[in-house]
């Protein structure tokens, strides 16, 4: 049901209202905001990255249009961060300063959240309060328990926000895995607990809700990642999303397996493992090299880490495709393995650097080509949004991270299995979960601003 205009513009006492800011008819930029009883809660607030025109090699960084927190005047209680993802966390550093209030991360997120400003020029936050999954803490009229999630970055929860006025379960970015690698496999029961309590609304991933089945295993990729690297001669380079540290430990597993060096090519990859071994959070065993050494190791004892899977200017990976690496040039018969889906719009630039390596006699292995698994995605398919909403049994389901058609589907999803309602809406709309559910169009001022950093 969609209304007019409110006669009033903040959540009263019975009100609980969703707000998307961003992230919600598109991927990217993530900012949502929970609204009770005169005060916001905050969850995530990340950037977007748009691909370059022919007049601009340089991606450009897009940030939320935040004018309407801008202008809440105290009543935001707190920032939450659900994970360590530049879509959720890379606005934060620059924004976070113009509202003061209680900025909550796990410890993962919040070394990356220092250490991403540091390196960016911004204010780094004077404190960040850590929690860990399981913890119960409330902020003004918001109680919150963080509900550890499966996903590709460390300590990533869902939130669930309890109020006076009902319950929401936030998911996060999330997928279902049994067993993965690093933190707890999923189980059944805190699921089908949190649906005992009462959920009266759960916000849904769209990402891959037009995926069938089910996304593949952490442990399905480490052992082919393991078993292609083996069989190589030559160098080896390998390109991931930084973040995912399980992904990393694989590949330094596989770099100790055949008896190579690693070593670290980008700025992004090296930040994330520093942040990683700062927690303990990857192994030692194996045998780093620094970047002006590795040109003098035999070829068959190298291994690569470099950023550059979605064919960025300037990464590690387009500098080795195009020959203009200061320390390291590939040779004919070298590997480059992409462990690593196409991000969509990303698909020329990815295309054009697999070309450039192909054309210098490179064997290139691509995730989204290859027969092999060598990625997995951090996002529900349709089966695993299946069987949540079933675990989860909520009252009304708000399809959100996707674009239009992503949403519609996990809308279509949500219906199939039974879900009594489903609100549809966009950044900007208001969605009241109590005393009705409803939504109300355009509700506030949307957009993105270039970010401030480089």
């Amino acid at each position: 049901m969609e209304m007019g205009m409110l006669s009033h513009s903040e959540p009263g006492p019975e009100d609980l209202w969703f707000l998307p800011l961003g992230g919600c008819g598109e991927i990217g930029m993530n900012l949502n905001l929970f609204g009770h009883n005169r005060q916001w809660l905050m969850v995530d607030c990340g950037v977007h990255f748009t691909r370059p025109s022919k007049f601009n090699a340089h991606p450009i960084i897009e940030m939320p249009d935040t004018s309407f927190v801008d202008n809440l005047n105290g009543a935001l209680v707190a920032l939450l961060v659900t994970h360590a993802h530049e879509d959720h966390i890379g606005a934060i550093a620059t924004l976070w300063h113009r509202w003061g209030c209680p900025l909550v991360a796990t410890p993962f997120a919040a070394e990356v959240i220092r250490r991403r400003a540091l390196g960016r020029g911004s204010l780094v936050p004077e404190t960040i309060v850590e929690v860990h999954s399981g913890n119960e803490k409330h902020f003004g009229c918001f109680k919150v328990r963080w509900i550890s999630m499966n996903h590709s970055t460390p300590e990533t929860c869902g939130l669930e926000i309890e109020t006076a006025a009902g319950r929401i379960f936030h998911s996060a970015d999330w997928k279902i895995d049994t067993v993965p690698l690093l933190g707890k496999g999923f189980t059944k029961k805190p699921y089908e607990a949190l649906g005992l309590r009462g959920v009266d609304v759960m916000t849904s991933d769209s990402t891959n809700a037009f995926v069938e089945g089910s996304s593949s295993s952490e442990s399905e990729v480490r052992s082919n990642m393991i078993e292609l690297i083996q069989q190589l001669d030559g160098r080896v380079v390998v390109t991931c999303f930084s973040s995912n540290i399980v992904r990393l430990q694989t590949i330094l597993e596989a770099a100790s397996k055949s008896e190579r060096y690693v070593c670290l090519l980008g700025r992004s990859v090296s930040m994330m493992v520093d942040c990683a071994q700062s927690l303990q959070l990857l192994n030692d065993d194996f045998s780093w090299v620094e970047q002006r050494h590795v040109g003098y190791l035999p070829p068959n004892e190298v291994l690569l880490i470099a950023t550059g899977s979605q064919g960025e200017v300037d990464s590690g990976l387009s500098q080795l495709s195009k020959g203009s690496h200061r320390f390291v040039e590939l040779e004919s018969g070298d590997t480059v393995i992409f462990s690593s889906r196409t991000i969509p719009g990303n698909e020329r630039a990815v295309k054009s650097l697999c070309k450039r390596f192909r054309d210098t006699g490179l064997n290139v292995f691509h995730a989204d080509e290859s027969s092999l698994v060598l990625h997995a995605s951090g996002h529900p398919c349709k089966e695993e949004l299946e069987t949540m909403y079933r675990l989860i049994n909520p009252r009304v389901v708000i399809p959100v991270h996707g674009d239009i058609d992503q949403l519609s589907k996990n809308a279509q999803i949500a219906e199939n299995v039974g879900v009594p309602e489903i609100l549809k809406g966009l950044n900007g709309d208001l969605f009241r979960i109590s005393p009705e559910p409803s939504v109300v169009k355009d509700f506030c001022k949307v957009g993105k601003v270039l970010a401030s950093f480089t």
